[in-house]
């Protein structure tokens, strides 16, 4: 508790002050500090009150339990008023500033800890802030001058503690700032805190002025979208298996040391799973089903926004979490290096303090009220499925996360975001009356808390902000709270969204239901029933067949039902409607034909997705053929399920890896698959088992179409979703032949008649064996197959 300018006459001989307190009792403080403030001259200068300490440490003597702790000398600082902006703490010549906002606290406090301090779950000191002095408006400030920069920081806030007027100030609680820029608490990823804690006190790291990063001249790559491969990845799961051989296992660091797959994978981005800071044993607890502990694995639960994930960093709080900062930018500028572009999948929908029965951590604490969306009487909104729903169009709300952003591309570089359950932002904030949410009101209109807005004022800020505009934006256009936005999403041209309707189209065609083959075409074609309409174009679709949260590739292939039981549920969490089929057999155990029938639905899988017009994205591990063994809401595991397995990509039977490289090249050469608008018919064609003749019939499982590319001259590719082999008619072009390029129903290499790994000869053993049948304009295609063929001159 000491504050601020401590002279030597307070100083014992070793340069520490010896007090007595019971121990574990820090957040006992009485409310009135033990310092008193004199003002002069505009500063605040703190001194000690030696009668008020000396009755602190009379009434901690009184306890059964007291000890002496000898308190590490600080260097003196003096306190001034400080200024209302920026907000958070700011490094500045002499000292650093601190602001926060809160409007419904009647009294704060800044707490000031050492690391050590912090460990032993003690505050090194407490600066009360004079409302009259450290107030603006609803900004609390302060300024301390001199050297900070081996301490951490929160604040303490008091007020109203009524849950039913939505306050929950507690001034024995101390809570982060919001924008603080790295969190500091357990320094290893999956290790307890002292006493089994799995929520020890946290503190908000002090930036200092030299804290300098050589970014070695990185710049933005700024990729068109539409030439965008997405790759969803996860830190830790990319390199902590042991088939990995990384040095530091599941951190930043290692996953700089594997970029070099992606580049060679053909990826040019890669969305990152949550990366700002949670608390991995948010749902820590014993599971008798798999014999391991429960960790919230994903990450989809934030505790601050502006903090990387301090334990995906080999550092760990070593310095202070600077040394984190660092690898994940020392990731991003690595990244770029290799052409490849960092997106942050982020989560302003809700955060890890839960409902009413949640921790106090920093919003709830700071002001309830206005983090999170409330009823009337003070409940929590839920329309994250989470327990609470972020204010997020509350104008101090639309400010942080607008600060947020812009922290992320232009201190840490990344090219963009991917919004979790962005619905939410689309949502009315709760309060409650239009005005306040427009300025003025709407006439024959009433907006009620959580209602959809068509212009929300957060999606019209980030869309037309002057750094913001110019990186990829992603939404997630769905929420918890049942409202669906998939092609409706609110975007001023620039939002592109997770196409879940392209997922559940490709999922039922490919695995033969009827009725879906115009609905597919559509796909194909960047699904303009769903973004043409609204000015969009193809690259405003991401497309994909799978993600963390569902089935993987080769399970979506091998099961038909969810086999979630080792998440200690019995079952009942997870997707029902996954769209799966088994190939015949349930479980990997099956005979030699179902299994060489789920290679080619996973290659005809990935053909779909590389040919379609918008932007593809692949799940992590997908490219070899990852199974979570049929698990399909893998959240609470760190172990092999989310692991990505460097064995099995590495292994000769890994075949398809070797598929999925070529087909993303084969993209990046065809002009005509990553268009910037939709296919006309000026150079596209769509067949049928016979050339120009399509069959949209409700029973139809067959798809073709050909494009005239600018540097293929014409590709040609058939989808037959049929248990029925077909001869397909070719279109007739004079002068010219088609070759096979790509079969997913035959083995490997066969399966991509690629020149860079195939003997000339071999790929010429291939093509004549089907020459009869081109040489006549027709093609053999054995049930549940997809062909790619490319036109070439004819030579006699």
């Amino acid at each position: 508790m000491e504050i601020a300018k401590v002279t030597s006459r307070l100083l014992s001989p070793s340069g520490s002050i010896p007090w007595r307190r019971k121990l574990g009792n820090f957040r006992s403080y009485p409310r009135r500090s033990a310092v008193r403030m004199r003002r002069s001259a505009g500063r605040v200068r703190v001194s000690w009150n030696l009668e008020r300490m000396d009755s602190l440490v009379a009434n901690a003597s009184s306890g059964v339990e007291t000890a002496v702790v000898e308190r590490p000398e600080l260097a003196a600082f003096e306190v001034l008023p400080g200024s209302p902006a920026p907000l958070g703490a700011t490094a500045c010549d002499g000292g650093v500033n601190f602001a926060i906002y809160s409007g419904n606290a009647s009294a704060a406090a800044l707490c000031l800890f050492t690391l050590d301090d912090l460990k032993a779950n003690r505050v090194t000191e407490v600066i009360p802030l004079d409302p009259l002095v450290n107030r603006t408006g609803n900004i609390w400030h302060v300024f301390l001058q001199g050297a900070l920069q081996d301490m951490l920081y929160g604040y303490k806030f008091d007020g109203k503690f009524a849950p039913e007027e939505g306050h929950y100030f507690d001034y024995s609680q101390i809570v982060l700032d919001p924008y603080a820029k790295a969190v500091i608490s357990r320094g290893e990823y999956g290790i307890l805190g002292p006493g089994g804690n799995c929520w020890p006190q946290m503190a908000g790291m002090i930036p200092v002025c030299d804290s300098k990063f050589d970014w070695e001249g990185d710049l933005p790559l700024r990729y068109p979208q539409r030439d965008l491969v997405i790759y969803e990845m996860h830190i830790r799961g990319f390199t902590n298996h042991d088939s990995s051989k990384a040095d530091f296992p599941g951190t930043y660091i290692a996953a700089t040391k594997k970029l070099d797959h992606l580049k060679e994978l053909g990826v040019n981005c890669v969305e990152l799973m949550p990366c700002q800071e949670f608390n991995e044993l948010e749902y820590f607890s014993y599971n008798s089903v798999s014999g391991e502990n429960k960790l919230n694995f994903w990450g989809y639960s934030t505790i601050n926004y502006f903090s990387p994930m301090i334990r995906y960093s080999s550092a760990g709080i070593t310095n202070y979490g600077r040394d984190a900062i660092n690898e994940f930018k020392t990731f991003v500028r690595e990244a770029h290096k290799r052409g490849i572009e960092v997106i942050l999948d982020v989560v302003f929908n809700h955060t890890a303090e839960g409902n009413e029965n949640g921790p106090i951590l920093s919003f709830r604490g700071v002001d309830n009220s206005t983090y999170y969306m409330l009823a009337p009487k003070g409940e929590f909104y839920n329309y994250s499925g989470c327990g609470n729903t972020f204010n997020c169009n509350h104008p101090m709300v639309r400010r942080f996360i607008i600060d947020c952003l812009r922290y992320w591309v232009t201190e840490m570089h990344v090219d963009g975001f991917r919004f979790d359950l962005a619905s939410i932002m689309t949502r009315g904030c709760s309060l409650w009356d239009p005005i306040n949410v427009y300025g003025n009101p709407i006439e024959g209109d009433t907006i009620t808390t959580g209602s959809p807005l068509s212009s929300p004022p957060l999606i019209d800020m980030i869309s037309n902000d002057p750094i913001l505009s110019g990186v990829k934006l992603i939404a997630e256009a769905w929420d918890a709270g049942g409202l669906y936005q998939v092609g409706k999403f609110p975007h001023w041209s620039i939002w592109s969204e997770w196409n879940g309707q392209y997922r559940d189209i490709v999922r039922q065609f490919i695995k033969g239901t009827d009725g879906f083959a115009g609905a597919f075409a559509q796909c194909l074609c960047g699904s303009p029933n769903l973004y043409q309409g609204g000015g969009r174009n193809p690259w405003h679709s991401i497309n994909f067949v799978c993600a963390h949260d569902g089935f993987t590739l080769a399970d979506l292939v091998t099961y038909n039902n969810k086999y979630n039981l080792s998440n200690g549920e019995d079952n009942r969490d997870g997707e029902n409607h996954n769209l799966s089929w088994n190939c015949g057999e349930e479980g990997e155990f099956a005979s030699i034909s179902v299994r060489r029938l789920r290679k080619r639905q996973m290659r005809n899988f990935f053909v779909c997705l590389m040919v379609s017009q918008g932007v593809p994205m692949i799940y992590m591990g997908d490219e070899y053929g990852h199974t979570k063994g049929g698990n399909n809401n893998t959240y609470c595991h760190d172990n092999y399920m989310n692991y990505f397995r460097w064995d099995k990509k590495e292994e000769e039977s890994s075949d398809f890896y070797r598929f999925c490289r070529l087909m993303t090249k084969l993209r990046r050469e065809c002009e005509s698959i990553g268009l910037d608008d939709f296919p006309t018919a000026e150079r596209l064609q769509w067949h049928g088992h016979q050339p120009g003749i399509p069959d949209w019939s409700e029973t139809s499982r067959f798809v073709a179409f050909s494009m005239t590319d600018l540097t293929k001259r014409e590709i040609y590719v058939a989808f037959n979703a049929s248990h029925i082999p077909v001869t397909v008619a070719l279109p007739d072009r004079p002068g010219y032949r088609w070759e096979p390029l790509v079969d997913t129903s035959k083995a490997t290499p066969y399966d991509f008649l690629s020149e860079a790994d195939i003997t000339e000869r071999d790929r010429a053993v291939a093509v004549e064996q089907y020459a009869h049948f081109l040489n006549s304009n027709l093609y053999p295609m054995l049930s549940y197959s997809s062909i790619i063929l490319l036109l070439q001159p004819y030579s006699a």
